[in-house]
């Protein structure tokens, strides 16, 4: 047992770094109201501030999404865990909003960088016949992650002094700490080059990857649309419309979406890769209608079951489209070819809010979010038709593997 728990050491001690990252980008979520307070800005510019983020993700994996394949995995994490503490002193320096677009723009440089590297990082360094649940670590790290950043803020910024600074003091420790880790962890790609080889690349798949690629990318910009609107806005909507000003709940609120997301995640093994897709656009759906219902009849029950029902929807999706295009691409591609993943992922997570907040002026929060709503479900289940009346390639037949 003692010898199996060595051998998967490094897989989890990069799955913990990955955490540490993505807690980060999430930090912000319960503690925009007090900057609205602080600086005196609209639930559009709320929006725009998360977004900046989006831009920072996408712009760094369409110029360096396959770095890691060719430097290596440990020093695009180190670049990574840099713009993670940049943008941490962004915020603790926070005098004017040119800071949080500063910081979320960093954040999102930060995560661009880590979510192919650490994804395959993290898959590469498993034991032999351990990719599944390596992909579970990797995708469990991210979401994780991605939960726990709010939930310690909420805390943080309800029960201790100094909500808008303790928080990214905190993650500052975090991020030293991870440091230290990733000191001690060795590389996994056997042939690397300098970095003047890193050229940025249009989008672009190998052939045997794109039989996978599509219906993987669409359920993902579907979960991560859902998971976007979560946390740029429901903090928003659940002090406005029902008077829930405890900082530590909304934060729990929006973790319980990417803490289901983990539980969807794992489902993933007792359900295949193939069939996950699907299933994972009809909990989108559900989540989706419990979601409009707690905006029509503002109800917190509902909004708590939306971001378990979704949440888990958007897991048993996400996990299963990783697994699929991870599967199907090569060894020297796989960071790329997920790196585009991701690109899908994070134009849901960007575009969809920007629009809520533009209709939230004239028609109001909870007539945004019903729009949305309309739009989403409309998209997740041409998705699910999609998905089910054809089916993704296994990785055997694409020709990919480890």
């Amino acid at each position: 047992m003692d010898g199996h728990l060595r051998g998967w050491r490094p897989c989890l001690l990069g799955g913990a770094v990955f955490a540490v990252c993505m807690a980060g980008t999430t930090l912000p979520t319960p503690l925009y109201g007090l900057y609205q307070e602080k600086f005196g800005f609209s639930e559009l510019t709320v929006t725009v501030v998360y977004a900046v983020y989006a831009v920072g993700v996408i712009g760094m994996l369409l110029l360096a999404g396959d770095a890691s394949d060719v430097v290596g995995r440990r020093p695009v994490l180190w670049w990574g865990l840099g713009f993670a503490a940049a943008s941490a002193v962004c915020f603790l320096c926070a005098t004017a909003l040119g800071w949080l677009y500063a910081g979320r723009l960093l954040s999102g440089l930060s995560a661009g960088l880590f979510t192919g590297a650490a994804t395959a990082y993290v898959m590469e360094s498993a034991p032999p016949g351990g990719a599944s649940r390596a992909t579970f670590v990797a995708t469990a790290a991210n979401m994780g992650g991605l939960g726990c950043g709010p939930l310690l803020a909420g805390v943080l910024a309800q029960y201790a002094d100094r909500p808008l600074y303790l928080p990214f003091g905190v993650h500052l420790v975090l991020v030293a700490c991870s440091a230290l880790v990733l000191l001690g962890l060795a590389e996994t790609v056997p042939r690397r080059r300098p970095l003047s080889a890193v050229r940025p690349r249009r989008p672009g798949l190998p052939p045997r990857v794109r039989a996978v690629f599509g219906p993987a990318a669409t359920a993902s910009f579907v979960g991560f649309a859902l998971f976007g609107v979560f946390t740029s806005v429901s903090p928003s909507f659940l002090a406005q419309s029902l008077d829930v000003h405890n900082r530590a709940v909304s934060g729990l609120v929006v973790a319980l979406a990417f803490f289901a997301s983990t539980a969807g995640q794992l489902a993933v093994g007792r359900v295949g890769v193939s069939r996950s897709l699907p299933l994972g656009c009809a909990a989108l759906l559900a989540g989706l209608a419990l979601l409009a219902g707690a905006l029509w009849w503002e109800l917190l029950p509902l909004v708590v079951l939306s971001a378990i029902v979704g949440g888990c929807g958007q897991g048993l999706a996400f996990r299963g489209a990783v697994s699929a295009v991870a599967e199907a691409s090569s060894a020297d591609r796989r960071a790329a070819v997920i790196s585009a993943l991701f690109v899908v992922a994070y134009t849901g997570i960007s575009l969809p809010v920007i629009g809520v907040g533009l209709l939230a002026g004239p028609i109001g929060l909870e007539g945004a979010g019903l729009v949305f709503i309309a739009c989403m479900a409309l998209l997740v289940s041409a998705a699910g038709v999609y998905l089910l009346r054809r089916r993704p390639v296994p990785a055997t037949e694409a020709g990919g593997g480890r």
